[in-house]
């Protein structure tokens, strides 16, 4: 067996043993499916008809998916904090296992939490009046976008809950960063509505990025009102959303195993 198939052995057998501590203790998932579809139902239907009605329903879906699947980031910083809080880190250092298998499973597993929101965003959406116009093959590279998005924002999420001190850290740490970041974005609103500098940011931002690439691909409007953007960013959405991916990756993949190895050598 080759050390690259003995590592995706022992992180499969990792992202298993999370996905059965969620079978036993299926409130975990509440988070994950309750608060998006709450954040649905508020913006389509409480602030949705003084901002576009049904069109601006089909310009959110593509935010709040983006949106869903950064904040599920913070299933692996509370998963990786609990497990250092519990001495799960030490136990798995005492096995012969890959170094990378905890931090490869723990993120693996997290996508397959992200697969089961983005399928209950999906019908929650299609309730709401959101369709799917575009081609079927834009729609699956759309979802393979959504995905690699949800994996490169575990990784993010690994690096900070394994520097979090404890669980309670963990909890704000995890999520803090990411209201501002999200809400920053044209998730919920177009950027153009912003002030200079926020827009800039906003332009720029892989989630704004990412949203607007769904949106493309599943041949929803851009913007409910007023022309197309036209920033660079928004005009090579589905490129740029992909790289800022691989970018994140490239960052704190190395980073977060840095900080195990840390971590672990106590």
């Amino acid at each position: 067996m080759t050390a690259l198939t003995a590592s995706l052995r022992d992180s499969g057998v990792v992202a298993w043993r999370n996905l059965m501590n969620i079978r036993r203790n299926p409130d975990l998932l509440l988070s994950s499916t309750a608060q998006p579809i709450m954040f649905v139902l508020m913006f389509a239907y409480v602030f949705g008809g003084s901002l576009g009605g049904g069109a601006y329903r089909e310009f959110l879906i593509g935010g709040i998916f983006v949106q869903t699947v950064a904040f599920n980031s913070a299933f692996t910083v509370i998963g990786l904090a609990n497990d250092q809080t519990k001495g799960m880190v030490d136990r798995f250092r005492s096995l012969p296992m890959s170094r990378i298998a905890v931090l490869l499973g723990r993120t693996s597993s997290d996508l397959a939490v992200s697969v089961l929101t983005v399928v209950i965003m999906s019908l929650c959406g299609l309730v709401v009046g959101w369709r799917i116009r575009g081609s079927l093959l834009d729609a699956l590279l759309a979802f393979g976008i959504l995905l690699l998005f949800s994996f490169a924002m575990s990784w993010v999420g690994a690096f900070i809950g394994l520097i979090a001190r404890s669980v309670e850290v963990a909890q704000s740490a995890g999520l803090l960063w990411l209201f501002p970041v999200t809400f920053v974005s044209s998730a919920f609103v177009p950027a153009e509505a912003m002030p200079g500098p926020l827009r800039a940011f906003a332009e720029w931002n892989p989630i704004t990025v990412t949203a607007d690439a769904l949106r493309e691909l599943y041949g929803n409007p851009l913007r409910v009102t007023g022309p197309p953007p036209d920033s660079w960013p928004s005009q090579h959405a589905v490129l740029y959303s992909i790289a800022a991916s691989l970018v994140i990756m490239a960052v704190f993949m190395p980073l977060a195993v840095a900080r195990y190895r840390r971590v672990a050598s106590r």
